[in-house]
């Protein structure tokens, strides 16, 4: 009686891209969570400033996804490109050092999000072409695991480190901002050598393509890579992923950037310290759901676990919205851990599922640009619903978040009706 057929081992990739993210998350966790306040509390930017910055600094990035996914298809090459992303980011982190205005915080975050837009689709790509179907949820959520996991080292020396430099306080001060700057350039420049010493390139159609496999891939590459001078829209890549992207967007639309739930926890009472405590226990949470619900989502309808997600979001928007205490709070950050959890590693592997392996840079990085450029229109119309604008005082703390929770409860109904159940890979 011949036994049950072991599973694959998970790809060498998947464990560099995996270490990267940890050491990159470290380094931008111990900046991104404070920058909000830097630039609130230090050089008075009024709370749509905020959102202008996040939401210019995303859709900039967005458009370079697209771009960067598509050209990982015609050079046939998935490893350069994002450890060059991942250069650029670290090479702009420096620059925060000498920043004295928003407008000057502005570009470096540009900077920034143009590194992660460089690398975002090819590293995503990589990831899938080096990973079975039946393994991709879990290399997925693994991969995301990593990533904040790299969080919670970030947010737990930006605490040691806040400690040591301010010991305390409701608004951050700006050597405190400057020391974190240096002591995130060290995990920030490691990343990049871990995925450039530690990957390989393994193009799906390439011999030991392990997405699809096959030959038929091979021919669908040249195809690709020579029909495709015209760089291909959404339609293109299939009416189910076309769906999927629909959906994102309006989901995006409600999901400002997380500079406002920093903004809310500041705003209900807790301290620079508190904060980052919460922000650490919400990157724990985050980490221990990612790689089991990455898993659910190998042997259930990954739509169905994206559709979940989306709904617990809306609810927690809504207790956001509703939220009076630090104890509200926190349970509903905690519980914010569990959304991007649950939705991290599903969504990914969605978007592998419905779009032929030779087109996956192209469809991760019209994937990520679409979602990003919703959020530059997201994030600054949270802000003038929070604050107003040219002399309008807005609805209040509130109005954003009950704005994110009815565009949640919306585009998950959408999902159940318009994706398909059950993609299946079609050949190239």
């Amino acid at each position: 009686m011949v036994g049950p057929r072991p599973r694959p081992r998970l790809h060498r990739n998947v464990w560099a891209a995996s270490g990267t993210s940890f050491l990159t998350d470290v380094s931008s966790e111990m900046l991104l969570n404070v920058l909000p306040l830097f630039l609130s509390n230090v050089l008075g930017v009024r709370v749509w400033a905020v959102g202008v910055v996040e939401g210019m600094a995303d859709a900039a990035a967005s458009i370079l996804k697209l771009y960067s996914g598509w050209l990982s298809d015609r050079l046939r090459t998935r490893k350069w490109p994002a450890v060059a992303g991942y250069a650029i980011s670290a090479l702009a982190k420096p620059f925060y050092l000498l920043a004295a205005t928003w407008g000057a915080i502005a570009a470096i975050r540009l900077g920034d999000r143009v590194g992660k837009g460089v690398r975002t689709a090819p590293r995503d790509a990589l990831l899938a072409d080096s990973t079975p179907p039946e393994r991709r949820g879990l290399a997925f959520g693994l991969h995301r695991a990593a990533d904040t996991a790299g969080a919670v080292i970030g947010i737990a020396v930006s605490i040691w480190v806040v400690g040591q430099v301010q010991g305390g306080g409701t608004l951050l001060e700006a050597e405190t901002f400057r020391s974190l700057v240096l002591w995130s350039l060290v995990p920030a420049f490691l990343g990049v050598a871990v995925l450039a010493i530690g990957a390989k390139d393994v193009l799906a159609g390439r011999g030991g393509g392990r997405g699809n496999g096959g030959k038929g891939q091979e021919g669908e590459g040249a195809k690709s890579a020579g029909a495709g001078r015209n760089l291909p829209g959404v339609r293109r890549l299939g009416r189910g992923f076309a769906a999927f992207v629909a959906c994102s967007v309006i989901f995006e639309l409600g999901n400002s950037a997380d500079a406002f739930l920093v903004l809310r926890a500041q705003e209900r009472g807790l301290s620079v310290m508190g904060i980052l405590w919460l922000l650490l226990a919400f990157n724990v949470v985050y980490t221990l759901v990612s790689t089991p619900a990455g898993s659910l989502a190998d042997r259930i309808p990954r739509k169905r676990v994206v559709a979940a997600a989306w709904g617990l979001y809306a609810l927690i928007y809504l207790g956001f919205a509703m939220a009076e205490t630090v104890t509200h709070v926190t349970v509903l950050y905690l519980l914010y851990g569990g959304y991007h959890g649950l939705a991290a590693g599903a969504a990914k592997a969605l978007v592998a599922d419905l779009v032929p392996a030779a087109r996956r840079g192209t469809a991760f990085g019209g994937y990520a640009a679409a979602i990003g450029l919703a959020t530059l229109p997201a994030s600054v119309l949270a802000g003038v619903l929070w604050e107003g604008l040219f002399g309008w005082a807005g609805f209040g703390p509130a109005a954003p978040f009950v704005f994110g929770a009815v565009m949640a409860g919306v585009a998950a109904l959408m999902l159940l009706v318009m994706v398909p159940g059950k993609p299946v890979e079609r050949p190239g």
